[in-house]
């Protein structure tokens, strides 16, 4: 059964990985045995120091994904590294808090974009290599707020759950090409996200008191989940977007 989950000669692409869910789930892949290629806004290098202490390889790679040749050039050069990449998760994200009535037109275009026009072309430009081989498994991080529309959040709300639909979509489309691509749904998580709402404590303990398992997630928390979705083991499991989030869903 543990082959199923083994991950040994695999190459994973993870946005985001400096710090928070995307470092937690790039060393959860190292340690099931994938290489890693390592991509944020500063160079991730604790994160790779991390994959390189379970014997893995680890490519660190600074990049602003919001644009086109920015992901191009990103995925090129994670392709010349290691030849391949079959596995991405689309992990990088921003957030803006401000009330609705409030809100600004570039804190909109600025979440919109990373949240989820980056999901795409980055699933685009990695899913035309995976195609190569009919096979590849793309994780793209959604939300509580796939499901929800939050407080004072409408930008990332309406990111999350366009992320979800954007999973569904492309496993539609590409399912018959050999490629899985599915997401998680992450909980209330402790992250750099989530630090100024952990900072009200009004919020804090009306989030914290519909949680059953009775905390906020850890980064590790989602290390399950993604090497589940990056293995042979979800290899029938397509368009789904799978909750991680102590019952908060179940409340």
């Amino acid at each position: 059964m543990h082959t199923l989950f083994d991950l040994t000669g695999k190459v994973a692409l993870v946005t985001g990985s400096g710090t928070g869910l995307g470092a937690g789930m790039a060393r959860g892949l190292a340690a099931a045995g994938a290489d890693v290629i390592l991509v944020d806004r500063t160079d991730p290098d604790e994160t790779a120091e991390a994959v390189r202490g379970l014997g893995r390889k680890a490519l660190t790679l600074s990049a602003d994904l919001s644009g086109l040749p920015a992901i191009r050039e990103t995925v090129r050069k994670g392709i010349e590294a290691f030849g391949r990449i079959e596995i991405l998760i689309n992990n990088a994200g921003i957030i803006r808090r401000t009330p609705a009535v409030d809100f600004s037109e570039s804190d909109w275009d600025d979440v919109m974009t990373i949240n989820a026009k980056t999901v795409f072309f980055m699933s685009q430009e990695v899913g035309r290599d995976m195609m190569k081989r009919k096979s590849g498994k793309i994780i793209n991080i959604a939300s509580l707020l796939s499901f929800s529309g939050g407080i004072n959040v409408p930008s990332y709300a309406a990111s999350k759950g366009a992320v979800a639909q954007i999973t569904k979509a492309l496993a539609n489309e590409w399912a018959q090409h050999g490629l899985n691509i599915n997401a998680i749904a992450p909980g209330y998580m402790v992250t750099n996200n989530t630090a100024n709402l952990r900072k009200d404590p009004e919020r804090t303990r009306a989030i914290s008191d519909r949680i059953p398992a009775g905390r906020w997630g850890m980064p590790e928390d989602l290390q399950g989940a993604a090497v589940y979705l990056a293995s042979k083991a979800s290899d029938y499991v397509n368009g789904h977007v799978l909750v991680v989030d102590g019952g908060w869903m179940a409340r």
